[in-house]
């Protein structure tokens, strides 16, 4: 499903239909999360893909690792975002579980609409609802681990604001989400016929124009007897030279998966916006 060609092919479209924009500030379209949509690296922002505007189209090609001690997650995702209200994404995950030797792969496709507020201007924060279809397409370890189905849909509303001259003076950042997910580790491990609401956070504090340090909070359902699954958290510092280039490094803190215990490492992501 997601090759190199459809990645080369995405980006093309956005150049070509987002040839005027750029007129939303530096860094409002976030970096690319690991599930391919606008956001930190662990969860999706209120934010739109890219840097268009009202009646204009944006978008990102985004590439990113989560190297933790048993696991490496690589993360291939294209998005487009239209009129800073609409956004839709694609992406392929693969997972290599390093101590069995063998990998799992995942799809998942975005869509998110702005329902209310703005992410900068007025008192109202930005209001956004977004899913996300996910197919696992390696089930061996899922079912072996009791997962009941091999694909699922994350439902989620998020809510954030950026606060110019903030705290000491910065800009200042907040978004937390609420998700109703059926999805064991994210859908890299199945999911459960039963849905569950769990609640992600995260803020930023700008050193400067381009530099951000800040951290994320994802609670995690915990649904699979057999192995628990445990909530995710990282501290990041992300650069954004200019509206074409994004880079986030994070260390994460993932805790148990599929049995082996306190995964933490080094997760680093790169995008290139329109």
């Amino acid at each position: 499903m997601m090759t190199v060609r459809a990645l080369v092919a995405a980006l093309a479209l956005c150049r070509a239909a987002a040839s005027q924009a750029g007129s939303r500030l530096l860094a409002t379209g976030g970096a690319n999360s690991i599930e391919g949509q606008a956001g930190g690296g662990i969860t999706p922002w209120a934010v739109i893909s890219g840097y268009g505007d009202l009646g204009e189209w944006g978008g990102a090609l985004g590439l990113s690792r989560v190297s933790v001690d048993d696991f490496q997650l690589d993360t291939q995702s294209a998005s487009l975002g239209f009129d800073n209200r609409l956004e839709f994404s694609v992406s392929r995950q693969d997972l290599e579980v390093e101590p069995l030797g063998l990998a799992i792969r995942q799809d998942v496709f975005g869509a998110k609409v702005r329902l209310a507020g703005d992410f900068i201007y007025g008192s109202a924060p930005q209001l956004t609802a977004g899913l996300q279809y996910k197919r696992n397409r390696d089930m061996a370890v899922p079912q072996a681990l009791g997962a009941a189905r091999d694909s699922g849909t994350d439902l989620y509303l998020a809510v954030g604001k950026l606060w110019l001259n903030g705290a000491l003076g910065r800009n200042v950042f907040a978004n937390g989400s609420l998700r109703w997910t059926a999805a064991h580790q994210t859908g890299l491990l199945g999911f459960a016929e039963q849905r569950e609401l769990v609640a992600e956070l995260s803020a930023g504090l700008f050193i400067d124009r381009h530099w951000v340090i800040g951290a994320e909070y994802r609670q995690k359902p915990n649904g699979l007897q057999a192995v628990a699954e445990d909530d995710w958290a990282d501290i990041f510092l992300g650069w954004f030279p200019n509206t074409r280039v994004a880079a986030v490094l994070a260390w994460t803190e993932l805790g148990d998966i599929a049995g082996l215990e306190d995964q933490s490492g080094w997760y680093l992501s790169i995008q290139l916006s329109q």
